[in-house]
């Protein structure tokens, strides 16, 4: 497909060196920065994400999680799961001598131990070349001394204001004058400065021992948490192989579990059994296809998927042919499956992911979130540290596959991704959008592969969801009416989607002509570049 120079739009950012693609200007601009200065995508991909803790604090934080897939240019593959762990004391039996039956998005029960700073220390043990010290430096800068928040920014912080309202550090550091910055208003932030400091001096130590540690646990302590000091001591990234599956001739890369990677790829198998191509991308045959391989695949996550350590069967046998054959079995092309047993899918969540590929073709994926629009809202006065809610997935009660537990991580919806093609690195990309990335994963490869669309253009067509409880389907603006009137036929229930879904960032590496090629999503603040 050829993009319509009449229609809004931008083209895909060229480049031969390096690229790099980001949801905020700032971050794209950090990164270039320690690119052109001898840095690989690593170093660059750290640098951008610790920016974004400062400027897109409604997406990510020193408080959240991280999950990352590097490639070598030769295609070999390493994933990073750096997300936390419930504390050690908490319990479904501990929660109901509270009376507590369900765990609440600002609840101190909802906090897990952040895992984020730590996968940072151990990506660049891995596999970067420069210092904290280097790479901090315009994240430390901005927190310091300002940075104009942007109009996405500003418009997911007015509709966070309640949330913050109810924490009064919360509301003296992200609410001045009582409201939401305006678009250009320049925000500061010491405290994260100083937190951001002490890490660039003391790596990720300093974070979760010492000065900031007694913070984020006394805040915790405060509210009713159990979180412990050894709990944040304890943190640790875990190494995992990616697990990969097949699509037209395209290899695909997602995490394993305890993040809804797989699903993707149970998508793009049952999709992989009818014939997209032949469908018009905007038709509701298309979206009739794709919305009944999703509501399929997420009853499946939400039935299995969870920490590795407590799952009733391996991701292996959710990705099997015959599992797969069966599942599509449910499909049908000319009505919509009445019910799908075991979905039960939680609200929409805010994150940021960015992508790297430097001059030496090592390629970085990575995707870091708070869960929720500024996480629990729970903020660490003295440390600045806005803590995220990831434990707000698990189940208060027994006999769930994400039932909390000591110990456990959650299930995750923030997923990275990479795709190989003849064994060769072909794709860096990922989709924002809470539980929307599994969905989001398979529309963009599908968009690529089965449409002929660029990176930018595949990011930028319109998507579609289903609503958590109803099943409703919710379309982006840009799809037409005539698709959603097919979908009403399908016996679908259909309405526009009251904001965009989600975002997204994509290189693809062309090995044929030397090329990078790069694209961000207009739905966020920010852009592709490359030289």
């Amino acid at each position: 497909m050829r993009r319509d120079f009449e229609a809004p739009g931008r083209s895909p950012v060229y480049a031969r060196e390096a690229a790099v693609a980001t949801s905020h200007p700032l971050a794209t601009s950090a990164a270039l920065e320690v690119l052109q200065s001898g840095g690989n995508a690593v170093d660059a991909a750290i640098a951008a994400a610790a920016v974004q803790t400062v400027v897109e604090p409604q997406m990510t934080g020193l408080g959240g999680d991280l999950f990352a897939i590097v490639t070598e240019a030769d295609g070999r593959m390493a994933g990073f799961n750096g997300s936390g762990a419930a504390p050690k004391a908490l319990s479904p039996e501990l929660l109901a001598e509270r009376g507590i039956t369900a765990i609440e998005a600002t609840s101190p029960h909802a906090v897990t131990v952040p895992g984020a700073v730590r996968a940072w220390e151990t990506l660049l043990k891995a596999h970067g070349s420069r210092s904290f010290k280097q790479l901090l430096k315009r994240a430390i800068d901005y927190a310091q001394n300002g940075y104009p928040v942007a109009p996405r920014v500003n418009r997911d912080w007015q509709e966070a204001v309640g949330k913050l309202q109810s924490n009064a550090a919360a509301t003296k550091y992200y609410l001045p004058k009582g409201e939401a910055p305006a678009i250009g208003d320049i925000m500061k932030f010491p405290h994260m400065a100083e937190t951001l400091q002490a890490i660039a001096d003391g790596g990720a130590d300093a974070f979760y021992t010492g000065a900031i540690a007694e913070d984020i646990i006394a805040t915790l302590k405060g509210l009713g948490g159990v979180m412990t000091l050894e709990d944040l001591a304890a943190a640790h990234t875990t190494a995992v192989a990616p697990v990969v599956r097949d699509y037209r001739g395209h290899t695909i890369a997602e995490l394993p579990p305890n993040g809804q990677g797989v699903i993707a790829l149970v998508m793009l198998g049952l999709l992989e059994r009818f014939d997209l191509g032949s469908l018009s991308p905007i038709g509701p045959e298309r979206f009739h296809l794709e919305m009944e391989a999703a509501r399929i695949a997420y009853g499946v996550r939400d039935k299995f998927i969870t920490d590795p350590n407590y799952m009733d069967i391996g991701h292996a046998r959710l990705l099997s042919e015959d599992y797969i054959d069966q599942l599509s079995h449910l499909i049908r092309m000319d009505r919509k499956l009445p019910e799908v047993p075991g979905n039960s899918l939680a609200p929409q969540t805010d994150t940021i992911y960015l992508t790297v590929v430097d001059k030496d073709g090592l390629s970085v994926s990575l995707i870091q979130s708070v869960f929720q629009p500024f996480g629990s809202g729970i903020l660490a006065p003295k440390s600045g540290v806005m803590l995220h809610n990831r434990g707000f997935s698990f189940k208060a009660t027994p006999g769930h596959a994400n039932t909390v537990a000591g110990g456990k991580r959650p299930m995750h919806t923030i997923i990275p991704a990479f795709g190989l093609k003849d064994g060769h690195p072909w794709l860096s990309f990922g989709v924002m959008g809470g539980h929307y990335q599994a969905c989001g994963h398979a529309h963009l490869i599908t968009n690529i592969v089965d449409y002929g669309m660029d990176p930018q253009m595949a990011i930028d067509f319109p998507r579609m969801f289903f609503d958590r409880e109803t099943h409703a389907l919710e379309a982006e603006k840009l799809i037409p009416a005539s698709t959603l009137d097919g979908l009403k036929g399908f016996g679908h229930e259909v309405r526009r989607s009251s904001e965009p879904i989600g975002g997204s960032q994509a290189i693809m590496i062309d090995r044929a002509k030397g090329l990078l090629i790069a694209g961000s999503d207009p739905r966020k603040d920010g852009h592709a570049a490359g030289y």
